[in-house]
């Protein structure tokens, strides 16, 4: 009355899953995986724009309408110190010209875009457009904010 030699539903019928099987199961869960290159993807949607440039220079305001280019054009900043960057690399004024002929792409028909602090000094901007144009570059462009409001 008490037990039974087979038949029942339950008895031993998870021991003999577990044989059939081989034991341990071995599917992969991509569920957290997918979980966190959702997430990654979302971080680096929403951080991408934001490093476009590395070097903080607070540009003048101007009415000039935004230029379209389709090329990306090497970038020189002045910031408020003075101090010059390629890019995002700090270069000293001397390697101004040695270095973007080293990484231009089109020769000298190359577009180089200026940016400049507000409160930089004229003169060091000058100069870097100076050691551009002695360079032999002539497609060179001040980068500035459009003015918000009232035109």
């Amino acid at each position: 009355m008490g037990m039974s030699a087979g038949g029942a539903k339950g008895s031993g019928g998870g021991r003999r899953r577990r044989g059939r099987r081989g034991g341990t199961i071995s599917e992969i869960n991509v569920t957290p995986l997918v979980d966190v290159m959702l997430v990654l993807l979302i971080i680096f949607m929403v951080a991408a724009p934001m490093m476009t440039v590395g070097v903080p220079v607070d540009l003048p305001q101007t009415q000039a309408a935004a230029l379209n280019s389709e090329t990306q054009p090497i970038t020189i900043s002045v910031n408020a110190d003075g101090q010059i960057h390629l890019q995002e690399t700090p270069i000293t004024a001397e390697e101004v010209a040695a270095k973007l002929q080293a990484i231009s792409t089109t020769g000298y028909n190359e577009r180089i875009f200026v940016r400049a602090d507000t409160t930089s000094a004229y003169g060091i901007v000058a100069d870097v457009m100076a050691r551009i144009q002695q360079a032999g570059f002539k497609n060179i462009g001040l980068v500035t904010q459009q003015r918000q409001g009232n035109r």
